[in-house]
Parts: C-alpha cells; structure tokens; sequence
C-alpha cells in the first residue's frame, strides 16, 4: 500500500544561494570546521535595508530604520550598518558596546528594553543615543544622570500598548501624563524627542492606530514646550518564508503521524511562515492606512505634523540573509522512516525551543559517493543523549536516502534561529559564522569578527 507523503514546506527559490551550495564551499568548511556552521550573506542585508528606506521614500516620510541586534549575534550586520548608516536598536550594555565598538556612531543607537541597568543608562547618555523610557523610575534615573553628568538625555516615552493592556511594558496613560509633566520640569537635562511601542504579532493596522495615537501626543507634548518630533513604531515586521498554497497545504495535511514520536502542532504554535504582506510591504501598508479607519493616512500625518517615523525591525532585514548547514554523522531505520543524527544540536535551530518547529524544509547536499537509493522520510535529530534534541520532528521527504557525511542546509536562518538560544552543551563548540562576499563574480568567505562565545 502506498504511503501518503508528509506534507512539505520548501522556502522560496534562492538562485544566488543555490549557486553557493552547489559548489564545493560547503564540503570544504564542513571538513574544515568539523561541526555544523552558519553562511552569512551581508549583501542580503544591505539590500534589506534599502528596501525599508525606499519604502519611506516613496511615501515621502521623513524616517530612519535600526537593525534590531537581538534578532542575530554576527557582527557583520553591525559592521553594514557603521558603513551605510543604519542605526541599531540594542538592549543591554553588551549589545551597545558592540554597535560603538563597530564604529556605529551613539547618536545612530537606540535603546530598548526594560529596567534599564545604570551602566547601560550611563553609557548611552554619554555616547548621546536615544532612550526608549519603560517606567517612571527609569525616567528619574535617567534625569538624575544626565544632571550629574552635564549631558543631555535623549529621550523616548514607551507607550503601553491600549490593545495589549497585559504587557509588561511601557508607561500608561497615567503614567505617560506624570512623565510627560517630569520631562517638562527636567528642562535642558532631557531631550524628550517622542514616543514609542511595541506591538506584539504582525498585524498592520494595529501598528497603524497606535503610530497616528503617538502623533498626536507628539503634538500635546509640544504644547508642553518638548521636543516631540518623532514616534518609533519597533519591530513585527513578518518575513515571508514559503509560497501561499504550498504554506496552506501543510497547515491542512500535517497531522502526528508526519512527526517522530507522533508529536503534534497546532497552527498556532507555528510562526506564519507565509506572508501575503512581508518587510518594506508592510511598512507601505502602515504607511498608506488610516489611523483607527479614519481621516488622513498615516504617511500624510506625519508629512504634516513633521513627525519622524523611526523602526526596529530584526528578523526582516535579515530576510534570506543566512543559513545553517550541518553534516549528518548516523542514520538509523525505525518503523518505516529514518532518524538522522547530525554534527550539532538543535540549540543552534532556536525554534525547537519554544514548543513550537522550524518548518521550511532542509535541503540535502549529497557527497556524491555511490548511489543513495530512492526517496526517504526522515526527521532530523541532535548529537546529544535528549530525546528532546530535535531539529526536524517532522519526518521530511528527501528525493534520495540522507547518507553519513552528507550536509543539511536549513534556509533562511539568520532571523533570530542560529544564535538565540545557542549552548556549547556536551562542550560541542559554537558554530562559526562565516561571512560570504559574491561580489565581483567570485565567492569569496571569511570568519565573522565576532569569536563563538
């Protein structure tokens, strides 16, 4: 009886990252390095950006894009964004003192997260980077350093999403009153510039309603006598991974038995890997609706109150610009379908780690030694004694039987899943990251700056 095929998931064509696999790189780095490692492609990466950027122009809104660095350690991006000018949106004294290490100027940082560290505050009122503002405590601590250090503050208020009431944060409307009214009285030791968000999902319009909120508190503010002139709208900009039907086909045909161990998903454990409207897309349609679904659109009210739009996203601008490649080292049969064991583990997948599965399909690199026989299921396991150590529950169909030394690429990785949740567990090493430059029409690599760590 004929056995019904698990359903796949392949990531869109990639024609220049076809013309890397297919030569002998990624043998040779695989015998090289003897573990699994990632390729990183920076021109993806510039061209990301520009994508954002062209997006604000052609809506004629004045804005500016930061590069989340949460979203990938390398330091290669860092390093695109010091030469074309891109800023980055860090959340820890580390993180900044990579961007300024790079040669990212202060005043092109800003940033994020909660209960800032006083070291972290220190420095970014020093080097004169912007400070998206969680709580009201923060704000004192904020005013009270840039006081003892003769510095202005560059300021933020973090609005707490009226959507999303349950976060943990950002200032509500009381709060953002008392620290609007704290600003005022800080007189030249703040530089209270705007507002901020961030929304959780990717939902365009939402993003759209609380940007046209924050204009106009941008505007009461001025009354105020503050700065205000700008509104950063953060992240959640959805990448597009796979076509629209093959992405609709596997959410209808998946079911336990396609998965090791008769493991089970619900759609929404999955990241949508399928984006009608994905990066600099999304932007334009933030961009071009109207707020709450009235009056003018977004772009026009900021055109006409002079407000800056500013953005963080991670994941989007590290669209199609990396993958990971690990070498398979044991095959074994059980019940129909093999498990491969592969060089790494999948602390270097990090969508295994939140209950959850990277779907777009690995692609099979065979050593082309001997014939490997027909198509054959298989899920993809870790180098470590944990069931748990899953990359691939799924048990995918490969055109022809995975072999010992054999390479598995997974696409698109370089969005938050190669270092996020990285260990050298069982003292296996990091996966380098190794840096490809195609210009010139030659392939070119290099290691990242940045040494596992």
């Amino acid at each position: 009886m004929a056995v019904t095929p698990p359903p796949s998931l392949p990531a869109h064509p990639d024609p220049r990252l076809d013309a890397i696999l297919n030569g002998g790189l990624p043998q040779e780095l695989a015998y090289a390095f003897g573990g699994p490692f990632h390729l990183l492609l920076p021109e993806r990466f510039d061209a990301n950006v520009a994508a954002f950027r062209a997006a604000l122009d052609e809506a004629g809104v004045d804005g500016r894009v930061y590069y989340a660095k949460k979203a990938n350690k390398a330091a290669a991006w860092i390093e695109r964004c010091a030469v074309n000018g891109t800023g980055v949106d860090v959340a820890s004294l580390g993180e900044l003192r990579e961007a300024l290490g790079h040669g990212v100027r202060g005043e092109n940082v800003v940033v994020t997260g909660p209960a800032k560290a006083d070291d972290l505050l220190r420095v970014a009122v020093l080097q004169g980077c912007l400070v998206a503002v969680d709580a009201l405590d923060e704000l004192d601590r904020a005013i009270d350093l840039a006081e003892t250090l003769a510095r202005p503050a560059r300021l933020l208020l973090r609005r707490l999403p009226p959507a999303q009431p349950n976060s943990r944060l950002g200032l509500d409307e009381t709060e953002l009153a008392t620290a609007l009214e704290r600003c005022a009285e800080a007189a030249d030791a703040v530089r209270m510039e705007g507002f901020s968000f961030h929304l959780s999902g990717y939902a365009t319009q939402p993003r759209t309603d609380l940007a046209g909120e924050l204009v106009e508190l941008c505007l009461k503010a001025r009354v105020m006598g503050l700065q205000a002139d700008r509104i950063s709208i953060g992240g959640g900009f959805a990448v597009d991974y796979a076509a629209a039907g093959d992405w609709e086909r596997f959410l209808t045909e998946q079911r336990p038995a396609d998965y090791h161990a008769g493991k089970s998903f619900t759609a929404a454990d999955f990241y949508p890997y399928h984006s009608p409207v994905a990066g600099s897309d999304a932007l334009r349609e933030i961009l071009a609706a109207r707020p709450s679904g009235t009056g003018a659109p977004l772009a026009d009210r900021l055109r006409e109150t002079g407000v800056m739009l500013l953005m963080e996203p991670g994941r989007a601008l590290l669209d199609r610009a990396g993958c990971t490649l690990f070498r398979i080292q044991g095959v074994k049969e059980r019940n129909g379908y093999a498990i491969l064991t592969v060089d790494g583990t999948s602390l270097s997948l990090s969508e295994q780690w939140f209950n959850s599965e990277y779907l777009p399909d690995p692609v099979l690199l065979t050593t082309g030694d001997g014939p490997n026989g027909g198509p054959a299921r298989a899920c993809v396991g870790g180098a470590t004694c944990l069931e748990s150590d899953m990359l691939t529950w799924r048990k995918v169909a490969f055109p022809v039987r995975p072999r010992p030394g054999d390479l598995l690429v997974y696409p698109n990785t370089a969005g938050y899943q190669m270092d996020s949740n990285e260990s050298p567990f069982h003292d296996l090493p990091l996966p380098p990251k190794v840096v490809v430059d195609q210009t010139d029409g030659r392939i070119r690599w290099r290691l990242d700056r940045r040494p596992p760590a």
